[in-house]
């Protein structure tokens, strides 16, 4: 890999890249994060494969439950259980974010090989949000912290590809509203979907 020929990892003044430190941080902190989760996740389900009347930590109630999502055949899309994915994607976002926080700059393929990945991963991660509201009928809390952490990695990593297009400028000038507004929509679905059980704790 020869650095010099790589893209900048700060952008210099009159770039259009209003957080060029933020992204880096985002990379390693989310995931860190996502791998945790997911690491976290891969130890649960072997626990449940050895003795299938284990409980898991996250089931707390009928609507946040790992345990009725994990037995089912969304856990295990491509043959495998979904957090080895996990594990090996956010292991491959963390160090690329620890390789820009110690100053090295990536090639072009290199992001567009996380552009590729993080694409994947918000679209996956959709895909399960639909599954776990209106198919399987549970949450799962570790679950739902990948949810979170993908859907902002895959905002600045978009918005960092994009950075000298015009959509993206528009998109920079509202990056928070946006990511914000995103978030409230999941929540705002997620409570209008399980109401009948929220009302019950009021």
């Amino acid at each position: 890999m020869q650095l010099s020929q790589a893209e900048p990892l700060v952008s210099r003044e009159g770039d259009d890249e209003p957080y060029p430190r933020l992204l880096p941080r985002l990379l390693a902190a989310g995931g860190l994060f996502g791998l945790v989760a997911a690491f976290v996740l891969a130890v649960e389900k072997i626990a449940l494969l050895k003795d299938p009347a284990y409980v898991p930590s996250c089931s707390l109630n009928p609507v946040l439950s790992c345990g009725s999502v994990m037995v089912t055949p969304q856990a295990e899309v491509f043959g495998f259980p979904n957090p080895l994915l996990g594990i090996v994607s956010f292991a491959v976002v963390t160090t690329i974010g620890v390789v820009l926080l110690a100053g090295a700059a990536l090639p072009r393929w290199v992001w567009l090989g996380l552009q590729a990945g993080v694409t994947f991963g918000v679209v996956f991660v959709h895909w399960l949000v639909y599954q776990s509201l209106y198919v399987i009928g549970a949450l799962c809390p570790y679950c739902m912290v990948v949810w979170a952490v993908t859907i902002p990695l895959f905002l600045y990593v978009t918005l960092h590809n994009l950075r000298r297009r015009p959509v993206a400028w528009l998109l920079s000038s509202y990056h928070l509203a946006v990511l914000v507004g995103w978030y409230l929509l999941i929540v705002a679905l997620i409570g209008v979907r399980f109401w009948p059980y929220w009302s019950t704790l009021i």
